[in-house]
Parts: C-alpha cells; structure tokens; sequence
C-alpha cells in the first residue's frame, strides 16, 4: 500500500514522501495518527501543490531541534542514586529518570527520544543521545553519583 508522509518518520521518510508499507500499518497506525494519507491521485496532486508548505514546516521543526540540541548539550545533568557496598547501585538510572532529571532544568523532553540502549547499572559519568528530529541528535552528559 502506498501512503504519502506528513511528517517525517524516521525509519519511513521525510514529510511529503511517497512510500509503499503493509496495509495493517497505514490503516492502523499511519492513517489513524494523521502522519500519512492515502496514495491516490487526488491526494497526490494536492501535496505536489502543498510541498513547498510541508517542507517549510520540517525545515522550521528542524530549526527549533537545532536550537534546542545547542541548550541540551550545555546541560552536564546529575542523577543521584542509593547505592550499597562496593559502590553498586539500588536499580538502575533508566530513561524515566534522565527525563525527569531534564524535566528539573527546564526542558520537556519524551523518554521515548532518550536512546539508552540499556539502563545505566554503575557510577560514572556517561553520554547519552537524545532524537530531538529524524535529523537532529542531542549528546547530555549524565553524571551518576551517590546519593548523600
């Protein structure tokens, strides 16, 4: 099935996009959400006619990514955590806290843009991305310390 993007999806396209994906995807998911509409040649007309909008639309989203990933990236955030003998933690630090922590300076940030392969499980200082865009990746160093 084919469907043209309205906005970019990183593992599809870019907005404006054609691109053929499963029936059960576009209906259930693309479709209903309002990032994709129906391939047809009425649609297809008028987006060739609303390309020039959409693209100033992604430009201006990956503008304000940008300028946002230049304030993240000054951010040195510092996670405090309970920690036992041989300096081991109680847990983990996992993207619910590095949101939060983010969250404390000012900025709103989804934990599901925070890419922690895996929670971070010892003190240390560590370097985490963050997708604020299809295109645009922030880098905050997180410091994990003992919590006094």
């Amino acid at each position: 099935m084919e469907v043209i993007l309205r906005e970019s999806i990183e593992t599809l396209g870019n907005a404006g996009d054609i691109v053929k994906v499963r029936p059960g995807y576009a209906r259930n998911y693309l479709i209903p959400k309002g990032k994709a509409i129906l391939a047809d040649k009425k649609n297809i007309k008028a987006i060739e006619r609303q390309r020039s909008k959409i693209l100033e639309i992604a430009a201006k989203m990956r503008e304000e990514a940008d300028a946002l990933r230049i304030k993240l990236e000054e951010l040195s955030l510092e996670i405090p955590v309970r920690v036992g003998e041989e300096e081991k933690l109680y847990g983990s630090v996992t993207s619910m806290d590095i949101a939060k922590a983010i969250s404390q300076k000012g900025y709103e940030i989804e934990r599901k843009k925070i890419a922690l392969s895996e929670p971070i499980k010892a003190l240390g200082s560590y370097e985490v991305k963050i997708r604020l865009n299809p295109e645009v990746t922030a880098k905050v160093t997180v410091n994990v310390v003992p919590m006094e």
